[in-house]
């Protein structure tokens, strides 16, 4: 992944200095994963992401802008592993259940503990910030977009059945995803997750 810089004016050397962005925003997203917006305090922020305070306000203006680059980088980093996986398979049913799998992995131990961060904004900022509502509401529609997508690939393929109303079971399985990252966070493990994914595979029979 490109590394993506911003220069950070250091006062002790009065030159710039460039950081890397992306690697900055990860640790954000450590801190909002854990702690929720709200609970999240900017100066767990600035140490988590090892930046002066200058610095963060310069490059994000506020929490709340250092919480909608992060969401924004949390979006591409984990379509790009999803994207990852579906490379991996053909048919649309392979492709449905690297989805599913997908979600299971990151539903359990600490990555399921920390929860998803599309879902905790769903109940957290936006509820009070337009902008990241409409930033949440465009992850639910892409996630759902995408496993119709997939269901319409298996039909033509021949993988999954044509009976299936595409548009009612995309968004069951969008419901299944989001749930799963929710239901995670209470210490499910492997093999549990594992089950939910199977069990949501039976809707394409």
């Amino acid at each position: 992944m490109t590394m993506t810089t911003v220069t950070e004016t250091t006062r002790t050397r009065g030159r710039p200095r460039a950081f890397d962005r992306d690697a900055a925003l990860d640790k954000a997203l450590q801190v909002f994963s854990e702690r929720g917006y709200h609970a999240a305090s900017i100066s767990e922020l600035t140490e988590a992401m090892g930046l002066a305070s200058g610095s963060v306000y310069k490059a994000f203006k506020d929490k709340r802008g250092i919480f909608l680059a992060a969401f924004d980088r949390y979006r591409t980093v984990r379509r790009g592993l999803l994207d990852a996986r579906m490379a991996k398979v053909a048919t649309g049913r392979d492709k449905i259940r690297q989805v599913l799998t997908h979600y299971a992995l990151s539903s359990h131990g600490a990555c399921g503990r920390r929860g998803c961060l599309v879902v905790g904004s769903a109940n957290d900022l936006a509820l009070f910030d337009e902008e990241a509502a409409e930033r949440v509401a465009a992850a639910f529609a892409a996630n759902e977009t995408l496993i119709a997508d997939l269901l319409r690939l298996g039909q033509s393929d021949g993988s999954i059945s044509r009976e299936i109303d595409v548009a009612a079971t995309a968004r069951t399985l969008l419901c299944v995803t989001k749930g799963m990252r929710v239901v995670g966070k209470t210490g499910r493990n492997e093999d549990d997750m594992a089950a939910v994914a199977e069990t949501a595979m039976k809707l394409l029979v």
